[in-house]
């Protein structure tokens, strides 16, 4: 039977319509996630980019950490020992419908979320061998499959590699084969961690010690304070090129940096008169910007994961919508 050209209207309409609920759902201006103790214990907080408006999403007696945007921003993943030991969990926007990712309960942190929505990573520790190891599985799913060994997993805007950190060093692994590549030459100092990756562009900030252990320091026994402090914050392209510097050495050690959708602004934890706070700096001028100014005596902030509705795209959990991937998009 040949469509009317109202019927076809119509029928628009109604896609559009599915298609505004559903981003009805997540937020319509660029919120950050982190966590904080101010009320005791860990919790996941949002708040706006400039540090207003900073809620408590979680309110559990359990610890709540680590929590990540869906890449719709309809859903939150985060961690949780309210079951007893750290695993993930969902939940919505508002803090509410809480619900375990799997149905088996084991030891799982450092979340990360496929670009188009379909998998999640995260690590897993095998206590025996003491060893992390970085898991992927499709959402909605139970049978796990493992990538590689490492630690502070995060997917790339194109959905083919993970950016981790081994042994001290920040590696992609192409999520088909499997196979490994540094990000700095061998030659370049160990000690990065917690890459994260901007949306827009191919460009990666880390956490980095680049200096040498002391002469004296022994093989298992702590490292100096004077050293640890030295970690600092940096940017650099995706093939290891333009390395930049965003935050110095001086003051306590800088982490967990966070690049905005955008890659104009970089997320990072640094201690202050003996509290833990939330800052951020613009990739370009150097502005530093605090957006945590919490005090008392249970006063951490950290971590960080930043939703721009601007650089979202309308892909799964709503395949039937549309399933166009980051790099599919790349592509044209």
């Amino acid at each position: 039977m040949k469509r009317t050209p109202i019927f076809s209207i119509l029928s628009l309409m109604l896609l559009c319509a599915n298609i505004c609920s559903v981003f009805a759902k997540g937020p319509t201006t660029s919120k950050i996630l982190f966590t904080s103790t101010r009320d005791g214990n860990r919790e996941v907080y949002s708040m706006n980019p400039d540090g207003s408006e900073q809620v408590n999403l979680t309110q559990h007696p359990a610890e709540d950490l680590e929590a990540i945007w869906s890449p719709t921003g309809e859903q939150i993943l985060f961690v949780s020992d309210r079951g007893g030991v750290r695993d993930l969990y969902l939940m919505d926007v508002d803090g509410a419908n809480v619900r375990r990712v799997f149905k088996k309960e084991t030891y799982r942190e450092s979340p990360t979320w496929s670009p188009n929505g379909k998998q999640i990573a995260s690590v897993h520790i095998n206590w025996k061998l003491l060893t992390f190891i970085i898991h992927i599985v499709p959402l909605g799913e139970q049978e796990e499959e493992r990538l590689a060994d490492g630690v502070n997993p995060v997917w790339s805007p194109d959905g083919t590699e993970i950016a981790c950190s081994v042994g001290g060093r920040v590696i992609f692994i192409n999520i088909r084969t499997q196979k490994q590549k540094r990000l700095l030459p061998r030659k370049a100092m160990a000690w990065q961690r917690q890459p994260s990756w901007s949306t827009v562009n191919d460009k990666l900030a880390f956490a980095w010690n680049k200096n040498p252990l002391p002469p004296d320091h022994k093989p298992g026994k702590p490292v100096p304070d004077e050293w640890v402090d030295k970690q600092a914050i940096y940017i650099v392209n995706r093939d290891g090129t333009d390395l930049q510097q965003l935050v110095d050495e001086a003051g306590p050690s800088a982490e967990h940096p966070v690049l905005s959708p955008d890659g104009e602004d970089v997320l990072y934890t640094q201690e202050i008169k003996g509290r833990f706070q939330i800052f951020k700096v613009n990739v370009n001028s150097g502005i530093q910007t605090q957006l945590t100014h919490s005090v008392g005596l249970f006063q951490a902030n950290s971590g960080g994961n930043w939703f721009d509705p601007a650089y979202a795209l309308p892909v799964a959990p709503q395949p039937q919508l549309l399933t166009t991937t980051w790099g599919e998009l790349k592509q044209e």
